[in-house]
């Protein structure tokens, strides 16, 4: 990037969790060894230069990803509902004019193949294998542009019980003109770290394919099934306590009930989406965490907690956040190139009572960062040790997705606008009251935050979804409005057993040191 420096932080200048996997990926192809945890712990380019290694080119052995395994944290969340066939997600990509289908079934096949979970089946015992290379056939639909069935039709057709995970339809626009490429997955292969492994890897695969060559895609160094018993490994123990406390809260409820999975599926869901100006989203990208040290997660839950405690009252806020999931749990492993559902779902107890925005941004970075991990010891803890004390449901899920710096390019194999499949079945229960997912897309030239709000109709009004939503924007919008000047430290910053308070006395005292 032009104009960074050295000592420039990969966050002030816009990076978030999920691009940190980026950052190791190609470090590790240009032969550079750095964690994820480095790249949060270090920030600037000279700071991870120190802690960077020569890379050391090992993988697995190519079996290592095959065979049986017990289930991930999030695989035995999702296992507590019913009619989870159809939960998926899509992608659409621009194809080009005149493709050739063996080419792309070919490319396709070659994509299952090579990452070992696209090819996961879920037995009734509750264990789940990854297939042999080359047992499962991919199944590629080609269908004219307006055949608006195409999407649902590949959504249902998903059971992981019978090893059906993956479906790609073709839109064929004919020689002339581009067509499109759906891909649907079973959300139990996928995540939003997978697709940006998974849609450069096809394009490769298609490109060698048409050009008479046999696809060589990157390795992969730590397979899903490899991860899956390093979680089960993990000593989590000491973090017990601080999932209890958790746990325990009690909070005022945010609707008319409370979420009944029996009653609040997928069918009675509603949803609206919101994009916030670009300036006030620049500055969450860049300016705002920059001025405490701190994410645009933590600005982003700042303002909804805000907004949450402004319309329903004083009390603390429950949201279950969703994070990457691909912390450090073991030495050696590397799932920069892994495709597969990390996710961690954890619940985080947020009380923003500050003053001003910006102390209560430094309110939420603080209450945060007393998870280990970004909380990939809640799940183990609660869904794989089976501990007491830790089940608790907030009404409020959050994800934030990342950035998207390719809004503004529509060549071959880019993601574009196109018919999708629902993303559950409508006999699917609901597993939040509000679930908010936010996404930063590039818009001519500039970002735009991108939220969608999906609510249980039964529990909340239109109306009321929506003026939460706007207080939250109008949070956000009031933490870019505060002075450049504004910020400093926070506890977590400092080794010093300092209190926020002696922090900012020290600041005022000192200026600028």
């Amino acid at each position: 990037m032009p104009g960074v420096s050295p000592d420039d932080s990969f966050f002030d200048l816009g990076g978030d969790s999920i691009m940190s996997i980026q950052v190791v990926s190609r470090a590790r192809t240009g032969g550079l060894l750095v964690s994820a945890r480095d790249v949060f712990r270090e920030r600037t380019p000279a700071l991870l230069a120190r802690a960077a290694t020569a890379a050391v080119t090992t993988t697995e052995d190519l079996d290592a990803g095959t065979g049986a395994f017990a289930p991930t944290p999030i695989m035995r969340w999702l296992e507590q509902y019913e009619a989870t066939d159809g939960f998926n997600q899509s992608m659409t990509v621009r194809v080009p004019a005149g493709l050739d289908e063996q080419a792309l079934v070919r490319a396709a096949q070659a994509l299952i193949d090579h990452h070992d979970v696209l090819r996961l089946r879920h037995h009734p015992d509750g264990t789940y294998e990854v297939r042999e290379r080359g047992t499962v056939p991919v199944t590629v639909r080609r269908v004219g542009p307006g055949d608006g069935e195409a999407a649902e039709t590949a959504r249902r057709e998903l059971s992981p019980a019978t090893g059906d995970v993956s479906r790609f339809v073709w839109f064929d626009a004919g020689s002339d003109a581009p067509g499109t490429l759906l891909i649907v997955l079973h959300h139990l292969v996928v995540d939003a770290v997978s697709w940006r492994i998974l849609l450069p890897d096809l394009a490769a695969a298609y490109e060698a394919v048409a050009a008479g060559r046999a696809p060589e895609l990157a390795p992969v160094a730590t397979s899903y099934r490899t991860w899956a018993g390093h979680l089960r490994a993990a000593d989590r123990q000491a973090e017990l306590p601080v999932w209890q406390e958790i746990a325990a809260t009690a909070e005022p409820l945010l609707g008319t009930r409370r979420l009944d999975p029996a009653v609040d599926t997928a069918a009675t869901a509603r949803e609206i989406e919101l994009t916030l100006e670009p300036d006030v989203t620049e500055a969450l990208l860049t300016r705002i965490p920059a001025s405490v040290n701190g994410t645009i997660t933590d600005a982003l839950l700042c303002g909804l907690a805000t907004a949450v405690v402004e319309g329903r009252g004083a009390g603390p806020v429950l949201v279950d956040l969703e994070g990457h999931g691909r912390e450090h749990v073991a030495d050696g492993v590397d799932t920069s190139r892994t495709v597969g559902w990390f996710t961690s779902l954890y619940p985080v107890r947020l009380a923003p009572d500050g003053r001003t925005p910006t102390d209560r941004l430094k309110q939420v970075k603080e209450q945060l960062r007393a998870f280990p991990d970004n909380g990939v010891g809640y799940g183990i803890l609660r869904h794989l040790r089976g501990e007491p004390g830790l089940a608790v449901e907030p009404q409020i899920g959050f994800n934030y997705l990342g950035r998207y710096t390719d809004g503004d390019d529509t060549g071959d194999w880019q993601t574009v606008d196109g018919p999708t499949p629902a993303p559950r079945s409508p006999e699917m229960p609901m597993t939040h009251a509000v679930e908010i997912t936010a996404v930063t897309e590039n818009h001519e030239g500039c970002p735009h935050l991108v939220a969608t709000w999906t609510w249980a109709s039964g529990l909340l009004a239109e109306s009321e979804v929506r003026r939460l939503a706007r207080a939250w924007f109008d949070a956000l919008t009031a933490l870019a409005d505060e002075r450049p000047d504004v910020g400093g430290l926070t506890p977590s910053d400092l080794s010093d057993d300092l209190t926020q308070s002696e922090i900012d006395s020290l600041e005022a005292e000192l200026g600028d040191w």
